[in-house]
């Protein structure tokens, strides 16, 4: 696959909360709890994603940059949307960065590169159940359940949708004025958790504790781009040692270089798994509003 030591870190995480998550629908399916296949093909959307991501579908050129994913030059990547390459040209020359600031900018504008990417695969997937649902001879029990699943897709279209609309204007406003240094988060999920959090059903109380509890999430994101950083020196210096023929040195690094992989997988798989139950929360709230 050519991926680097991070990549191969976050398809590990990717993988093991997509095998986390059949095992659990296995045991719906057991159960008969997943009749109308719902949480099924939730499942097959996931697991196209990451395949996709990672370049796994048989497709060229079809990698997205996670966005945990430290990136080895902005110029080598497209953004395959002439609305947000205009934005990212008119930041880069503005002068309102630092370097440290068009990095940042820089993830926020591949994030939203990917849920554009997640939106259209959804919409591919609807697109799909309702043409099947068109030539299925339809006694009314099955036509209610056809309608519930297509229900539930097309909410999930439009919170999707939502969330890039929200997000395309903040890039739209970041791109133009520079960053508000009194901004409560910095990392793109984070904001997008925030700003949807604010929309959902929530009480004051709930919202305050919500807004901690991102904070905490924040700093999770932070130290696992850390070991992240590491884990790339380490593959680099890895690299460097192993044309020298030192065996002494080059096995000391072979030992760390394993303990930044482990330690990068499982902050990985923390950093996702927690932003499953975030978003779950979430959408629990939005759906409240609409009821």
């Amino acid at each position: 696959l050519h991926l680097s030591a991070v990549k191969l870190a976050e398809l590990h995480s990717d993988l093991k909360i997509q095998e986390k998550d059949e095992l659990s629908w296995k045991k719906l399916k057991a159960e008969g709890l997943d009749e109308d296949g719902e949480k099924e093909a939730k499942l097959r959307r996931n697991l196209n994603v990451i395949m996709t991501k990672y370049g796994m579908n048989g497709k060229k050129d079809s990698q997205l940059v996670d966005t945990n994913y430290i990136k080895d030059g902005t110029e080598s990547d497209t953004l395959d949307d002439p609305r947000l390459e205009k934005l990212w040209s008119k930041a880069k020359t503005s002068g309102k960065f630092t370097d440290e600031e068009l990095d940042k900018l820089w993830r926020e504008f591949k994030h939203h590169k990917e849920k554009i990417h997640e939106y259209n695969i959804l919409l591919e997937t609807v697109s799909r159940t309702e043409d099947i649902h068109k030539n299925v001879i339809n006694p009314s029990e099955e036509n209610l359940v056809k309608e519930e699943v297509l229900h539930n897709k097309h909410r999930e279209l439009k919170e999707k949708l939502r969330s890039i609309n929200q997000g395309f204007e903040r890039l739209r406003k970041v791109s133009h004025q520079g960053y508000d240094t009194t901004s409560e988060f910095e990392e793109p999920r984070v904001i997008d958790l925030w700003d949807m959090a604010k929309s959902a059903n929530f009480t004051e109380k709930e919202l305050e504790s919500f807004r901690e509890e991102l904070k905490h999430f924040e700093a999770k994101i932070e130290k696992h781009h850390h070991y992240q950083k590491q884990l790339e020196i380490s593959h680099q210096k890895l690299k460097h040692v192993e044309g020298t023929g030192d065996k002494d040195h080059l096995n000391r690094n072979k030992e760390k270089y394993a303990m930044l992989q482990e330690k990068t997988k499982e902050l990985g798989y923390k950093v996702k798994k927690h932003l499953q139950d975030l978003s779950s929360r979430i959408s629990q709230g939005l759906q409240h509003n609409e009821l």
